[in-house]
């Protein structure tokens, strides 16, 4: 009968010394038992499962590598049991030192390698500056006394890291970062579009944030920070056209630029003009630099609502002291609540306290305000202390203001979701939009005439502007094509004037896809002078697209006739296949409106049949519209860089913000556990014991089959 004790004695006195030497050594003996058999036998038993194994037997000593592997392997079935139960064993590969494992190996038992120690030291590193990038902690956090201690009670033996030390990391993980996405950009056989936003400082400077747009190979819209740049005079005309060339440069976009979209907040007339005329050298053939965007669609939105609480400022402040009244002071929220039960107000909504600078709380506090306006016109009969009135006029004016803001709610609110929309998506909120301002002007209620009318002076400069992008992109959605254009053209301006509209569309979308054509052709041949030679050579070719080609029209090269024969046939043949692949898209019915369709995906499985629209397709769908992301689309601040930031070298605030955004958006990081360079105590652990048990399998002749059900429980899959 075993007689089982924790701490029981060995039968013999150098097996006692040889136990207590090895308890002292090994942590395994909290999670096994001794049981003394018999006077030649002492058994190990298994706290968890119950398992015996051998110890002792006569003179033999087992020792306690097989139970070290018993437990941190993960071959005890109660062990894997409460960690897939999400609760963690005391003695766990995590757990298990290189050190510890390593004095349990049977050869060089009492050296240790200081390679997983450096590896380990690499992980923490790399993890320490990843956190620091992702939450905006700043570099000098490693040396925060509270910090040190934490990480210390983690790893007594991870030495405090520089502040120097720890910026590297961050620079070095942006440059890695910066590697994998600069050959995604390169791989894409499409265009990139380009969005510049700008930050102000507490000093003279200011940083341009270029933000990057395009399709990949696979039909998947990306947008990836590129650059932030620093402008020493954002004040000057030419400054952004550096922040551009600085940002082409460095991602090889010297052929791919196509877009370029501006926040009208910094972009003047001349600095307009300036990335026009950028615009159409980088792209000599798409539209002459029509596809310059000169206002960021989120702060045109948020301009039209300011605009609109400035008309109404002082109404709106009369509501926001009434409702931090009802909010703030104690007590009047239950008299609040009395007083709405005893009328009898069916709203639903509660009164909250906005943000003065996010224009979309300011809208939210007046639409459950105006549902109440019944309960706060009563409270000052039951509270004497609220003095704040409205009078129902004021009330009335709320409301009205509430159904414009509602307007513009809905149209910021594509900017809000999970993924960047496609431009197509925006052609729907902004001709609505448009139509609705139009109609707000022409009003019989003066109020709502001189609500309305700065609104839409401001919101038309901005369709004027960018129309054109919207109506083709839209065009490139086989839900709508042209038919949508002509609709919503002809509600805002009527049958007779909507017809210039709809033919500067029908045009634009003909000569995008005729410098689409172009692009395609065999490089030509014809005889030009000068610096002119590339304007004539596209003008040549577009006469031999556009129009049935007189062969006495074309100057042909006396050096080679048949290969300027063969561009003229070239050119002969792509003028009949272009016009039925654009025509035959057009004039093909419209697929039936649905509201999760994905255009993209469309486009993938259509591009055999519409080779040149479906390059066209993919550039146009792609261009920003917007400059600002999701979390600034109600922020009526300018942004602004932070004095600690603004206080860093330039290249170091490019790295956190750029490796932040592409480690939050982009594909998975490669895991440092399965890099050479950065390999994890757990792989090292791993490795280590499976040569051991390899080596112990092969000598002692054992059965194999234990060494794969160690594997398998360690998730490694050996090739047999």
């Amino acid at each position: 009968m075993a007689n089982p004790t924790n701490n029981a004695e060995p039968p013999n006195a150098d097996a006692e010394m040889n136990s207590k030497r090895r308890r002292k050594k090994s942590i395994v003996w909290e999670h096994f038992t001794i049981e003394t058999i018999n006077a030649e036998c002492t058994k190990a038993r298994c706290m968890q499962c119950k398992k015996v194994f051998s110890y002792i037997t006569g003179s033999k000593l087992a020792g306690t590598s097989h139970l070290k592997r018993h437990i941190a392997l993960g071959i005890c079935p109660v062990g894997r049991t409460n960690q897939q139960d999400g609760q963690l064993l005391s003695l766990t590969p995590l757990t298990l030192t290189e050190s510890q494992v390593v004095n349990d190996l049977p050869r060089k038992r009492h050296k240790t390698t200081s390679n997983s120690i450096s590896f380990y030291h690499n992980r923490c590193r790399h993890d320490i500056a990843k956190m620091i990038i992702m939450h905006e902690y700043p570099l000098t956090i490693v040396e925060c006394p509270a910090f040190l201690n934490s990480v210390r009670a983690l790893q007594p033996q991870f030495p405090k890291i520089p502040l120097d030390g720890i910026e590297k990391e961050c620079v070095e993980l942006y440059k890695r970062e910066k590697e994998t996405l600069l050959n995604l950009v390169n791989s894409v056989n499409g265009r990139v579009n380009l969005s510049l936003d700008m930050w102000s400082t507490d000093q003279s400077v200011g940083y341009a944030f270029i933000t990057g747009q395009f399709i990949d190979d696979d039909w998947k819209l990306h947008r990836r920070i590129l650059g932030i740049v620093l402008l020493p005079f954002p004040e000057s005309e030419s400054a952004f056209n550096h922040a551009i060339l600085s940002c082409i440069s460095d991602w090889n976009l010297e052929n791919k630029l196509f877009a370029i979209t501006l926040d009208e907040s910094f972009a003047n007339k001349e600095v307009r003009k300036n990335m026009k005329r950028l615009l159409s050298e980088k792209n000599p053939l798409i539209l002459n630099g029509k596809l310059l965007i000169g206002s960021c669609y989120a702060r045109v939105l948020c301009q039209l609502a300011q605009d609109s609480l400035g008309a109404l400022s002082e109404t709106v402040k009369k509501v926001r002291e009434s409702v931090k009244y009802v909010v703030l002071l104690e007590g009047t929220q239950e008299t609040f609540n009395g007083l709405k039960l005893k009328l009898q107000v069916p709203s639903t909504k509660s009164l909250v306290l906005d943000d003065q600078n996010q224009w979309n709380t300011t809208y939210h506090m007046l639409i459950a305000a105006c549902e109440l306006k019944e309960v706060f016109s009563c409270l000052d009969a039951y509270d004497p202390n609220y003095q704040i009135t409205l009078t129902m006029n004021e009330w009335k004016e709320l409301e009205i203001l509430c159904t414009f803001l509602k307007l513009l709610i809905d149209a910021a609110n594509i900017l809000t979701g999970p993924t960047y929309p496609t431009s197509n998506a925006f052609f729907h909120e902004v001709w609505k939009l448009q139509l609705e301002l139009k109609n707000g002007t022409l009003s019989d209620d003066l109020f709502v005439r001189n609500l309305i009318t700065p609104m839409y002076e401001r919101f038309n400069r901005y369709w004027k502007d960018s129309f054109l992008v919207f109506s083709i992109a839209v065009v490139m959605d086989p839900r709508f094509k042209m038919k949508l254009v002509e609709f919503s053209f002809s509600r805002i301006y009527g049958e007779y004037a909507a017809a210039d509209w709809i033919k500067t569309v029908n045009d634009g979308v003909y000569e995008l896809f005729l410098d689409y054509v172009v692009q395609m052709l065999p490089p030509p041949t014809f005889v030009v002078n000068g610096n002119e030679g590339f304007e004539e050579e596209t003008r040549l070719h577009c006469e031999i697209l556009k129009t049935e080609v007189d062969e006495n029209e074309i100057f042909l090269s006396t050096s080679d006739e048949l290969s300027d024969f063969e561009v003229y046939i070239s050119g002969i043949t792509s003028h009949g296949n272009m016009k039925p692949e654009l025509d035959q898209y057009l004039e093909e019915s419209v697929l039936p409106r649905m509201q999760e369709f994905d255009v993209l995906g469309w486009w993938k499985l259509n591009r055999k049949k519409y080779p040149t629209l479906s390059k066209m397709a993919s550039d146009i769908l792609c261009i920003p519209v917007s400059t600002v992301g999701k979390e600034s689309v109600f922020d009526m601040r300018c942004r602004k860089m932070d004095r600690y930031r603004s206080s860093l070298r330039p290249s170091t605030v490019e790295a956190l913000i750029c490796a932040k955004d592409w480690l939050k958006y982009g594909s998975p990081e490669c895991s440092p556990e399965y890099s050479p360079e950065y390999s994890s105590p757990r792989s090292v652990v791993k490795m280590e014991l499976f040569l051991v048990l390899m080596f112990k399998m092969k000598t002692k002749k054992k059965d194999i089959s234990d060494v794969w059900e160690l594997l398998r429980n360690n998730g490694v899959k050996p090739n047999k």
